[in-house]
């Protein structure tokens, strides 16, 4: 493997110059605006991001103004940003915080893995970037830099390995461990993309084995795009906009008419209450969580 200072100067003179100016990175931003940032940020990009993070923070500022909402209010002010259990993901983090950390994020490792939801990922990025932290942040945008970089593969298994965590372990630098991380997954977002690369731009490119192996292409498991149209997905998505959109119970009418395939519908509205992201009343209205 290249010298780790010959992958870590470039990147990080990179970034100096190309960092996006992004809330959660200021000074100023606190544990629990990182916390959040991490959470919604996973699968969205950061356009979309943006505005709900700003709205979500003029109104919870902290984990103790979210935990005194119900659960449901995390869920209509999620907005468009999709997956929406991660809402009910982070009023879960709030109400744990508040009860059992005195309503401070925490700033160990371990015991950020013990909030319900946080992930190895999530529980790394928060300890690094709220806290100045030493740990491997191994999200798919750094995962694929150092694939590619160091390994010449096109794209990162599908689980992370523990040679990737050994890798990117190996390349932390003694001081601003937090400062390298970003600037790699901020590499993977805006430069080393997973479908059309800029490598004329990457400030790596001449060290780096997949350009210097030809740019191999994958060779593993088919990648599978993402569809939306006509998905379960869509459907519950279009159930919530009337469930958020009422501010109170909505009869089974007004949930009909939003998509029309029955079957699906039924089975979109019976996930929804399943994940814990809708209630159904007694006189058979449906209302988002209390």
């Amino acid at each position: 493997m290249l010298e780790p200072s010959l992958l870590r100067d470039p990147i990080l003179d990179w970034y100096a110059e190309h960092a996006r100016d992004l809330p959660w990175r200021h000074p100023d931003a606190t544990p629990w605006g990182v916390l959040v940032s991490e959470i919604m940020l996973q699968q969205t990009p950061v356009a979309r991001v943006l505005p709900v993070w700003d709205e979500w923070m003029r109104r919870w500022p902290t984990p103790a103004a979210l935990a005194a909402e119900p659960s449901g209010e995390a869920v209509r002010h999620w907005g468009r940003l999709g997956y929406p259990r991660r809402a009910l993901r982070l009023h879960a983090c709030a109400r744990t915080i508040t009860d059992e950390h005195g309503g401070e994020v925490p700033d160990d490792h371990a015991t950020l893995l013990g909030l319900p939801g946080i992930g190895e990922y999530t529980a790394a990025a928060v300890a690094s970037f709220a806290f100045g932290g030493s740990h491997p942040v191994l999200d798919t945008n750094v995962r694929r830099v150092l694939g590619r970089a160091v390994r010449a593969e096109e794209y990162p298994p599908a689980a992370t390995s523990a040679a990737e965590r050994r890798l990117a372990q190996s390349l932390l630098p003694p001081l601003g461990a937090p400062t390298w991380s970003v600037a790699v997954m901020e590499l993977g977002a805006l430069v080393c993309t997973a479908r059309a690369p800029r490598c004329e731009t990457c400030p790596i490119a001449a060290r780096c084995a997949w350009r210097l192996a030809g740019r191999p292409a994958h060779d593993g498991p088919a990648r599978k795009g993402q569809t939306y149209d006509g998905t379960d997905r869509q459907c519950r998505g279009r159930l919530l906009a009337v469930l958020r959109a009422a501010h109170g119970p909505v009869p089974k009418a007004a949930l009909d008419t939003v998509w029309d395939d029955a079957v699906q519908r039924e089975r979109a509205l019976d996930g929804l209450i399943t994940d814990g992201l809708a209630e159904s009343l007694a006189d058979g209205t449906y209302r988002l969580p209390l």
